[in-house]
């Protein structure tokens, strides 16, 4: 045995010398790389990340400042350099007068209460009226000179098509044109909302978007006037509290004015311009206005400002008639709520949007949705949620289908054994067709008894309620 496990020895000797033999010697192994760490000061570096590059903060101190004045175009009501709201109902001429203050500035002429006017200007942007049809002859009606009024018709694409203006977009090409023009006092945005991208009721969103129509006034020295709506419901209230959307709208505008048809001294309906808002002047006082028709040119017909007497007073006082009955129902939350709803359904999310703008809370808008019996509806797995108003009378309708649901329930029932029968131990035959079994318990409502009108609340209908209501 030895010698076979000495066999590949032998082998190995009879190939090699023994010189060769002593002087063998196995290769030498590979020493492993050393593990190089980084200096200590360079090690922070790998182990944190790297700082985030923030951009510079300008500061300013009070005593470099060099106090300055407002810049009035229209003392009190029109500032250059600053945003401005102009809000009303459908059909109070908001849009005519604005383009009266275009013909007062076009002519320096003078302001409904003596005061003179710069002379400028003025570039209009309407995604509602025809220039050529609607704002040019309103303009002429007013007696504005036309070489001073300026129209926004879109902006020339790269193959050199003309594309519809949009305000949320085209600012900065818009700051380069008045620059090229020159001179422009007075720029009007109707609807102003378009100015927003996003969600106009969300308040960051609009303020986000507001900002750069509030530094293009600034830059070019103009004074920008935003024309809008008024929400539905709120009568009664704060007028600057109804422009449509979030509040924000009236929060970056420094001057809100609102135009309303109210009852006159005599009992006759007039309209007024109230100040609604202002962070820069007096926030109160106003003027009354007419709406009239001229034929500026033969054929072409338009309507124009004519202004009236100034009035005293806050706009709520102003835009109230005083001999009316206080509509109560209409100052709370659930006469602004169904204000809302009036003309159809409304996503959630809008409804307390309008109301928190309007001065309601969240609980409020609950409260009164429940008083109403507002319908909620879900959109789809990812829709949000609908809120609309029922029929005049929400309770009839609830217990409507309240009575529906038991007549379903019941519907989908067998036909109940004879009550005398006893309900058999293991199951038995009690009409034809019908058998129960023992397992047909609560257990096969989910451990639950079936619904009954005692589980719907004590005012559900009975049949003889239901045929009545029905």
């Amino acid at each position: 045995m030895n010698d076979r496990l000495h066999a590949p020895n032998a082998a190995l000797d009879d190939m090699m010398t023994k010189e060769q033999v002593v002087a063998y010697r196995p290769p030498p192994r590979a020493t492993p790389q050393e593990t190089v760490f980084p200096p200590l000061e360079d090690a922070a570096d790998v182990l944190s990340p790297p700082r985030q590059q923030w951009r510079a903060v300008v500061l300013a101190c009070g005593a470099d400042l060099n106090p300055t004045p407002i810049r009035w175009l229209w003392p009190g009501w029109l500032a250059l350099g600053k945003l401005h709201i102009l809000a009303g109902a459908p059909g109070q001429g908001k849009t005519t007068i604005a383009l009266a203050m275009a013909t007062t500035v076009t002519l320096g002429g003078s302001w409904p209460d003596g005061e003179r006017s710069t002379l400028g200007n003025v570039l209009i942007w309407s995604g509602e009226d025809d220039p050529a049809d609607t704002l040019l002859p309103r303009l002429l009606a007013m007696g504005a000179d036309r070489q001073r009024c300026h129209f926004i018709k879109g902006t020339r694409g790269e193959d050199g098509s003309i594309n519809p203006f949009d305000p949320a977009t085209d600012l900065p090409g818009l700051h380069d044109a008045i620059q090229a023009i020159g001179g422009i006092s007075l720029l009007i945005v109707d609807p102003v909302v378009s100015a927003v991208t996003g969600d106009s009721h969300k308040n960051t969103e609009v303020r986000r978007a507001l900002q750069p129509l509030v530094d293009m006034a600034d830059a070019c020295n103009c004074a920008v006037l935003g024309i809008t709506h008024f929400a539905k419901g709120g009568q009664g209230g704060d007028p600057a509290q109804r422009v449509v959307g979030s509040v924000a709208f009236t929060a970056v505008a420094r001057v809100v004015m609102v135009a309303a048809k109210v009852q006159g001294e005599e009992g006759q309906d007039t309209r007024v311009l109230a100040r609604g808002k202002s962070n820069i002047g007096p926030d109160d006082g106003g003027f009354e206005y007419h709406l009239e028709q001229r034929e500026p040119i033969p054929g072409i017909h338009a309507s124009c400002i004519a202004w009236g007497k100034a009035v005293e007073g806050s706009a709520r006082d102003l835009l109230t008639n005083p001999d009316d009955e206080v509509d109560t129902e209409a100052q709370d939350a659930a006469g602004f709520l169904r204000g809302l709803l009036t003309d159809g359904p409304m996503p959630a999310k809008a409804v307390f949007s309008d109301a928190t703008g309007a001065g309601y809370s969240r609980d409020q808008v609950q409260r009164a949705a429940r008083k109403l019996g507002v319908e909620r509806r879900k959109t789809g797995m990812n829709g949000g949620w609908v809120w609309a108003l029922c029929s005049e009378d929400g309770t009839k309708v609830a217990k409507v289908a309240k009575v529906a649901k038991m007549a379903r329930w019941k519907e989908s029932l067998p036909s109940a054994p004879p009550s005398a029968a006893p309900f058999p131990e293991d199951g038995a035959k009690v009409a034809e067709g019908c058998t129960f079994q023992k397992a047909a318990t609560f257990a096969t409502f989910g451990e639950k008894p079936p619904p009954s009108a005692q589980d719907e609340g004590d005012d559900t209908p009975t049949a003889p309620a239901l045929r009545e209501v029905l």
